[in-house]
C-alpha cells in the first residue's frame, strides 16, 4: 500500500463523457455514494478526482464548492500558452481561474491522436506548474514497446523528456497507463505496474531528489476496476489510480475509492 505520507488519489477521466447537465447528476450521486456509511470510504486517507470534459468543469465546481463536496476536479488538457490566437486551446490560468486542483497532461490518447510530442509535453507540464495547477503526468508503453525495449524503458524516458526542464520541489503526480492495457479488459499485473513504478520513482529521485520522489504519487491506470484495485493498491509504490470507463459508473467508481477496505485482506 501507498507511503504513510503519500495521500492515496483515485481519479476518474471521464473523455468525452456527460454533458453539464449529467456531470452535475453524476457528482452528487458519487458524493452522496461515498458518504454512506455502508462504503467506508475514508475522505482523510485518500482523494477522489473527476477530470470532466471542459464544458463540465464550471457547473461541476459551482457543486462541489456550495455543497462542500470531498471531491476535487482537473482538466483533461492545456495548452503550453497563457494566452493568445491560439483557436481551441485551453490555457493553465482558465484552468485556475476555476479552482482545478489538476490537469493531465500526455495522456495516451492526445499522444497518438494528436500528435503530442515529449518536448511539447515538457512545455504543458511547465505551464501547469506556472498557474499552480498540479499537472498529472501520464507516460506508458505500446505492446510494441514493451516487446522490444523491456519493462519500464519507455515510460522512463517519457518522463525524463517531460521533466527536463524542472527543478525545485514541484508538486506534480504521475500516472502510468500501459497503453496495451487501456480499455481492453486486461491490467498489467501488480507486480507488472510495480515494476515501473519503482523505475519511475528511481528516476524521480536522480532527476529532483529523493524527498520529492518519495512525496510524489504514481497512479496506474489501465482497465482499473473495483475486483483489481486492492491488489494494486498493496504495491509499495503505487499511491492510486487513474481510472477511465469504469468511471463512468458511479457504484463502481465508488467501489474503486473504497479500496481500503480491502487492502490488506
Amino acid at each position: 500500500m501507498a507511503a504513510v505520507s503519500r495521500v492515496p488519489l483515485i481519479a476518474g477521466n471521464w473523455k468525452m463523457n456527460f454533458d453539464h447537465e449529467q456531470a452535475i447528476a453524476f457528482v452528487q450521486k458519487l458524493a452522496w455514494t461515498l458518504k454512506d456509511a455502508g462504503h467506508d470510504f475514508d475522505a482523510k486517507g485518500s482523494e477522489v478526482a473527476v477530470f470532466p470534459p471542459f464544458t463540465d468543469l464550471r457547473p461541476v465546481q459551482n457543486l462541489i464548492w456550495s455543497d462542500k463536496l470531498e471531491v476535487v476536479y482537473g482538466g483533461q488538457d492545456l495548452s503550453e500558452h497563457d494566452s493568445g490566437a491560439y483557436t481551441g486551446e485551453i490555457s493553465g490560468a482558465f484552468l485556475a481561474a476555476l479552482k482545478c486542483r489538476y490537469v493531465l497532461v500526455g495522456h495516451s490518447e492526445r499522444r497518438t491522436m494528436h500528435g503530442e510530442t515529449d518536448e511539447q509535453l515538457a512545455r504543458k507540464v511547465a505551464a501547469a506548474l506556472r498557474h499552480g495547477l498540479v499537472p498529472v503526468l501520464c507516460v506508458g508503453e505500446t505492446a510494441e514497446d514493451l516487446e522490444e525495449h523491456g519493462p519500464s524503458a519507455v515510460p522512463v524516458a517519457q518522463l525524463r523528456a517531460a521533466l527536463a526542464d524542472v527543478s525545485g520541489t514541484p508538486d506534480i503526480v504521475i500516472a502510468y497507463e500501459p497503453v496495451w492495457a487501456i480499455g481492453s479488459g486486461l491490467a498489467a499485473t501488480p507486480e507488472q505496474a510495480e515494476q515501473v513504478a519503482s523505475a519511475l520513482r528511481s528516476t524521480l529521485a536522480e532527476l529532483l531528489g529523493d524527498e520529492v520522489a518519495q512525496a510524489t504519487r504514481i497512479l496506474y491506470g489501465g482497465s482499473v476496476k473495483a475486483s483489481n484495485i486492492a491488489s494494486l493498491m498493496r504495491e509499495p509504490n503505487i499511491d492510486g489510480a487513474l481510472v477511465g470507463g469504469a468511471s463512468l459508473d458511479v457504484n463502481e467508481f465508488a467501489s474503486i475509492a473504497r479500496f481500503q477496505k480491502h487492502v490488506g485482506t
